[in-house]
């Protein structure tokens, strides 16, 4: 308690650091680890927030995946960034589309000048919001060696590592456990397998970023709550991390359930009118509507009526102008009953909506 009512050290509360790196050892053995840092962060977007104010000068280019997490744009966008958007598939980003994505400029280029080239490259490699799917070792591996060619420093936002559906020696390999050159910053978060409200993350990458990093909460919010630190700390005592894997198991078990639920009632009410690549992970499903262009009105101004409340597929793009057949729904926390209802309210505003456009 004395501890959780006090002022801490910015970095984060010393025992939850010490086992954050141990944990971070264990799962991702970073090549070089004695050149990598860890810091505590209020959630992992205080810490992505932070990199990318760090690194980012107004009008730069930004290498990122389409569609992209809303909240990375909204931090980005008062930069006026030039997005260098790679599209994605059901895989994820795809190496091929990031090298012709970065074929206006050499790689020497990029190496050498310091201005008007990209510099970072941010992708959500697991469980990817919005789309749910993962990218695959060997395409993982191909975007680090791009990257290493062009000089680009990886943002690896990684909330959905521990809600994968499989077992945790069968998942890819991060970016931070192939990160042989010091060009990968890694951020993970308990909000998905502890708590949203506790706002904890961490930070792990090469020490002079992560540093500079720490600088910055010292002059913002000094640290992250001492409170949810001291109490993930002790859960980490009481548990082990042993005790923290399997913790986390049975939270994927809990959304895997919800998937297979909202799979079932797609199938059932979304067959022939929409598309989508089964979750491999975390909360969402991606779906396409092909006969509709644009969503945003769709669901922003009739879905409500219909007892439906999605994110019209626009809201995750780099250029929201440009029309988008996309939405994205969440089974998190709705009941098997409700998706049934949901999606079945969902059919019908669709077919309401090609009617609408015959007319």
């Amino acid at each position: 308690m004395t501890d959780c009512l006090q002022y801490g050290p910015t970095a984060g509360y010393p025992p939850l650091v010490k086992k954050l790196k141990s944990l971070t050892e264990r799962l991702h053995a970073p090549p070089r680890w004695a050149d990598t840092d860890l810091i505590v962060t209020a959630g992992s977007q205080d810490g992505l927030c932070k990199a990318l104010e760090m690194m980012i000068e107004p009008g730069d280019f930004v290498v990122t995946q389409e569609p992209c997490y809303t909240g990375t744009l909204s931090i980005l966008n008062p930069f006026e960034p030039r997005y260098v958007a790679v599209k994605c598939d059901h895989e994820g980003m795809n190496p091929k589309a990031l090298k012709e994505a970065l074929s206006q400029w050499k790689p020497e280029e990029i190496r050498d000048v310091k201005t008007g080239v990209p510099k970072v490259l941010y992708i959500n490699p697991n469980a990817c919001n919005p789309t749910g799917v993962s990218v695959g070792e060997k395409r993982r591996r191909e975007i680090y060696d791009i990257a290493s060619e062009y000089n680009l420093i990886i943002l690896e936002d990684d909330p959905y590592y521990f809600v994968q559906f499989g077992n945790l020696k069968d998942f890819p390999p991060s970016f931070l456990s192939m990160d042989t050159e010091g060009r990968v910053l890694r951020f993970d978060s308990f909000s998905k397998v502890l708590s949203s409200g506790l706002r904890l993350g961490y930070v792990t990458g090469p020490k002079p970023l992560v540093e500079r990093i720490v600088l910055h909460k010292q002059v913002s919010i000094l640290h992250a709550s001492s409170m949810s630190q001291v109490l993930i700390s002790e859960l980490f005592e009481m548990w082990g991390e042993d005790g923290f894997l399997k913790h986390t198991e049975a939270v994927q078990e809990f959304y895997l359930k919800q998937r297979e639920a909202m799979l079932e009632a797609a199938e059932k009410h979304l067959t022939g009118l929409c598309e989508w690549a089964v979750p491999t992970g975390g909360m969402f499903l991606w779906l396409k509507v092909p006969g509709v262009s644009e969503t945003w009105e769709m669901i922003l101004n009739r879905a409500l009526k219909k007892d439906v409340i999605l994110v019209p597929g626009r809201a995750f793009m780099c250029d929201p102008t440009t029309p988008c057949s996309y939405m994205r729904a969440a089974f998190s926390i709705v009941t098997p009953e409700k998706m049934e209802k949901g999606l079945k309210n969902l059919s019908d505003l669709i077919r309401e909506e090609l009617e609408l456009q015959k007319a």
